[in-house]
């Protein structure tokens, strides 16, 4: 059995008398990519923001590599990509690279090594000397993995990394992706895209009103030869859960 990377248990995390979250019990394997589905408000960012030590849960226990989101040593293992990045406009993504470095406390040497590595990685080796504000959505996208990577974090948690992609970006995205995937990283991500997430997913959790209606392998939803994961997501919205 895969040890898991991360643990909910029973966490519940409220914003006045609005429960964002509640009674979650989800895991994370080693080496899985997970997708988190949902509707707008169904609880998938605030428990991104728990994961990865922003929030702390109302009640209930958040466990990451063992040990507490909120310790520097156990987050320093996350690489993590918002839905929306703000990255300064006229640096060039080597720039934002040895930013980032400096960030983490890496030493120069290894940034300028790793970011050579992470620019052939991510296809921008081209565009490197070109300001971030030239960049279209997908070498922006791409520019943000490179930085999550820069540190060979273990666990990467990207929200909505397809939004706003055109159909060939998602492909390359994609294809980094698996690339990661096949060298062992473990990969949680949410997304709206239900077909990005049939081709990449080894499992997916979707919430509902900020419970989490279904945890289970991908082809249990998508691969019963009636129907596709788009159809199936909408099924299990409407009944509550799945058999």
């Amino acid at each position: 059995m895969n040890e898991n990377v991360f643990e909910l248990s029973g966490v519940c995390r409220s914003f006045g008398a609005l429960k964002a979250v509640d009674d979650l019990t989800l895991s994370l394997a080693r080496g899985e990519v997970t997708g988190f589905l949902g509707t707008n408000g169904a609880g998938k960012t605030t428990t991104i923001k728990m994961l990865i030590g922003l929030l702390r849960p109302t009640s209930g226990t958040v466990r990451l590599f063992g040990g507490d989101p909120a310790d520097a040593a156990t987050r320093a293992r996350i690489g993590y990509m918002p839905e929306t990045a703000y990255y300064y406009p006229y640096l060039n993504v080597r720039e934002l690279l040895a930013f980032y470095g400096g960030v983490c406390g890496m030493d120069r040497r290894t940034v300028r090594s790793r970011t050579e590595e992470l620019l052939e990685e991510v296809e921008l080796a081209d565009a490197a000397r070109r300001p971030l504000r030239t960049y279209s959505k997908g070498m922006l996208q791409r520019a943000g993995i490179a930085q999550a990577l820069l540190h060979d974090p273990d666990l990467l948690v990207l929200d909505e990394p397809f939004t706003g992609l055109d159909p060939l970006a998602r492909i390359h995205f994609r294809n980094l992706l698996r690339r990661l995937r096949d060298r062992g990283k473990s990969i949680f991500f949410s997304s709206h895209e239900l077909g990005e997430t049939e081709l990449l997913c080894d499992r997916v959790a979707i919430m509902k009103r900020g419970r989490c209606i279904y945890h289970g392998p991908v082809d249990r939803l998508a691969g019963d030869g009636r129907g596709n994961l788009e159809r199936l997501f909408l099924d299990v919205l409407e009944k509550g859960g799945v058999a």
